[in-house]
């Protein structure tokens, strides 16, 4: 007999461990919680860990809003050696006797700031006639990729626990792959290199220090425990700007009628957040003529 599954809103910031992949984290999520509906924003390789949001029922209408947030990320790149997949999964495909000093990696990081263009790694989930890159390279596929332009807020050098190795911290935004930037980094100081470990601490407004572990989440089982590591679904909306409308508004908004009214001039194009009396009702925006309603919640 199949379990029954609830209607749970809301979000999990899960701190996901090595080895799980954030599809088969958002599973074990979905079960303990046994949620209808769920989704994460924002993938995470299994080698990764750190910042995943999951989003549960409506809390899956926002998660556009969490993927395009800034995210942040700790990793370290190993020197000397270059894999397939830019990471540990990959086997060994250039070699260089190479090593930076402190002085010329730090000198090299102004260059990988702002907007770039970075080629992301073959070994990617960017689809390519329907199927993933990754997909494609595991069978022996040549995968052709063209450069993106990314955004690079701040890469920040932090230690060198001996002269194979570095770590790094990185604040970017949407589409930028770490493993890219360690490779390129690598290259523009001489040497080859790969990324050996990679600690998402970040995305949007979700951080490691509102993460719980999948494990302490395991340990709460279907107890109604489990409920307090669920943030409120309007936790995705990051210096949104809000709206109050009565319950008169709030109840055309969710039938999809569009608001006339003085704040009109108030309200830009841009959505923003609907509330009724502290509950979200809807993302709404302005077509200079009325409020419309862009994504309706049902909570």
């Amino acid at each position: 007999m199949k379990r029954q599954k609830n209607k749970v809103d809301g979000w999990v910031v899960l701190d996901k461990p090595i080895g799980p992949s954030s599809t088969q984290a958002l599973g074990k999520v979905r079960w303990l919680f046994q949620a209808a509906k769920g989704g994460h924003g924002g993938t995470l390789d299994p080698l990764a860990s750190g910042v995943l949001p999951i989003a549960l029922g409506e809390a899956t209408k926002l998660i556009p809003f969490a993927m395009d947030g800034t995210k942040q990320y700790e990793f370290a790149v190993r020197w000397g050696a270059a894999t397939a997949t830019d990471d540990l999964e990959g086997s060994v495909v250039a070699t260089s006797p190479s090593r930076p000093a402190e002085a010329a990696i730090r000198a090299a990081l102004p260059s990988f700031e702002g907007e770039i263009e970075q080629l992301p790694p073959a070994f990617s989930a960017i689809k390519i006639d329907g199927k993933r890159a990754y997909e494609l390279a595991r069978a022996g596929e040549e995968v052709v990729l063209q450069p993106r332009k990314v955004l690079i807020h701040k890469l920040e050098y932090l230690e060198s626990p001996d002269t194979d190795t570095a770590r790094f911290r990185v604040t970017c935004g949407k589409g930028t792959y770490v493993r890219s930037l360690a490779r390129d980094l690598a290259g523009a100081l001489g040497t080859v290199g790969h990324v050996i470990e990679l600690r998402r601490t970040r995305v949007g407004k979700f951080t490691l220090e509102s993460a719980i572990s999948l494990a302490r989440l395991e340990g709460f089982g279907h107890s109604p425990a489990r409920f307090g590591a669920l943030a409120p679904v309007e936790t995705a909306l990051d210096d949104i700007p809000v709206l109050a409308v009565t319950a008169e508004e709030a109840s055309a908004l969710k039938q999809g009628r569009a608001l006339r009214d003085p704040r009109i001039d108030r309200v830009p194009a841009e959505p923003i957040a609907a509330f009724q009396e502290g509950r979200l009702v809807a993302l709404v925006a302005s077509d200079g003529n009325e409020i419309r309603p862009v994504r309706v919640f049902n909570l």
